[in-house]
């Protein structure tokens, strides 16, 4: 189990040295004049120098990357120069993470359970009317854009009904619930879009399980349904789901930006847009940064998990170590 821990460890940290040459050579590639993007059409040659030495442009790219490599670790990217001017650029990610974190963290509480539950039921009524709905249901859904089915809920709930909040973003100080209430249009968006494909996933892992010598075992040793279920089924028919659920998690932090818009949150999706438009490189970079750790460490925690789930995979984990 170490091996394994220390190898994906390893490539995570190759991946992460990927990335941050890619980010270093970003502004070097780039079509025109980084710091007069930054400073505007108008700037002094005098601020022109100043933006280009504060941004390190006139350094060697070794240095830059350098540079960026340390700022990773010291979690100190500088000031933004664009975005919220003059304010530290951590503050503004940590910030901005905070409402990525809270409305990921809601509709993972959401949408879990319920496209898990989707997917066993699926599997256990396979090939009836309830099957087909679920399936057919979670492909017409997963067919919709994020966007889309935002501006969708808000046309049809928000506007219509006061419960519903077209921002998502609640008054500094509201309590959890009122919270909950301004998230809860964008957490059905996102249930919308990942219910079918879940579902999908769990219903495939659970007919295998299904379909496996143990489980026919199981069933002939006079087992209930709730006990082949509980004791055999489960854990190895949600490898598969548990699996996508790490690989998507990235995405959810980083990827609902057309959401985040649609709704006015301040996620980090959004902050990183923001970050492009207006060519604030250090904030770009520390969130995209940002973004790809979360998704190295949601991948890595997917693949220990179904590592544990898996007792031939822990066998072999543990000859392996």
């Amino acid at each position: 189990m170490l091996r394994f821990i220390l190898r994906r460890l390893f490539l995570a940290l190759i991946t992460l040295a990927i990335i941050l040459v890619i980010i270093t050579l970003i502004p070097n590639i780039a079509p025109g004049d980084p710091a007069r993007k930054i400073a505007g059409g108008t700037a002094s040659p005098e601020r022109l120098i100043e933006v280009n030495e504060s941004l390190g442009l006139q350094d060697p790219v070794s240095a830059q990357l350098a540079n960026l490599a340390t700022s990773v670790f010291t979690l100190d990217f500088g000031e933004s120069f664009s975005v919220a001017k003059g304010e530290p650029v951590m503050s503004l990610v940590w910030s901005a993470l905070s409402n990525s974190a809270k409305l990921v963290g809601f509709s993972l509480l959401v949408m879990v359970p319920l496209s898990i539950l989707g997917g066993l039921v699926a599997a256990y009524k396979k090939d009836t009317w309830i099957d087909r709905t679920i399936v057919n249901t979670g492909l017409a859904f997963s067919a919709i854009p994020d966007f889309v089915a935002g501006v969708f809920l808000l046309a049809f709930l928000a506007v219509p009904f006061e419960f519903f909040k077209v921002q998502a973003s609640a008054p500094p100080g509201s309590s959890a619930l009122v919270q909950a209430q301004h998230l809860l249009l964008p957490v059905v968006a996102v249930l919308m879009v990942y219910f079918g494909y879940i579902a999908r996933v769990t219903r495939a892992g659970t007919i295998t399980a299904l379909d496996s010598d143990y489980a026919r075992t199981a069933f002939m040793r006079g087992l209930s349904t709730r006990e082949v279920f509980r004791k055999h089924i489960a854990r190895n028919a949600l490898q598969p789901t548990v699996a996508v659920l790490g690989t998507q998690l990235g995405y959810l932090f980083g990827g609902m930006v057309a959401l985040e818009i649609v709704f006015g949150y301040q996620g980090i999706g959004n902050l990183i847009i923001r970050a492009v438009d207006r060519a604030d490189y250090p904030v770009l970079r520390a969130g995209v940064l940002t973004v790809a750790i979360i998704y190295m460490i949601a991948t890595l925690a997917a693949d220990l998990l179904v590592a544990y789930m898996n007792p031939r995979a822990r066998a072999n984990l543990g000859e392996a170590s």
